[in-house]
């Protein structure tokens, strides 16, 4: 359900360049899931390869996620509520101001960039990142109330870590 999700919020706000819940949704659920957010994490990524193609854009999702869930999992589970509310936002927007740099490999590997094609490459999406990081930011703000409520309901519905 976590993998429809994110996957319909996508589509949902596409007409937004650079702005979506993903970032938000991978943080929180690591929160809650820890190892287990895993599995919407890589279910969102197949969904979104099943949708819109398995061309060279969708490599580099197979592990540009996966670098926020294992910062997130760095964070520690007893950090207190206000580091935290400062803590999760920031990675979110990290993550997006990153996101270009991160993908950057993969499009250096595909289409035989060196390495000053590679940093023209990222430079170029710099504005692109900088509205990527800055949406990250505000969505994050969303992380932990969020993550709250969900540890709430699952631990009310049997479901709890």
């Amino acid at each position: 359900m976590f993998a429809a999700l994110m996957f319909t919020s996508k589509l949902l706000m596409e007409f937004l360049p650079n702005v979506h819940l993903l970032g938000m949704f991978t943080v929180m659920l690591t929160i809650v899931f820890r190892v287990k957010a895993l599995i919407p994490i890589y279910l969102y990524v197949m969904l979104n390869g099943l949708f819109a193609g398995f061309d060279v854009w969708w490599f580099p999702y197979l592990y540009i996620w996966t670098i926020l869930w294992a910062l997130t999992m760095l964070v520690p589970r007893n950090i207190p509520k206000k580091l935290a509310a400062v803590v999760y936002p920031l990675l979110c927007g990290v993550h997006g101001f990153a996101f270009g740099a991160l993908y950057a490999p993969a499009q250096a590997f595909f289409f035989g960039l060196d390495f000053e094609q590679t940093i023209a490459w990222i430079i170029a999406g710099i504005p692109f990142d900088i509205l990527h990081g800055v949406s990250n930011l505000f969505a994050g703000l969303l992380v932990l109330p969020l993550s709250k409520l969900l540890d709430k309901l699952l631990k009310r519905s049997g479901y709890g870590n």
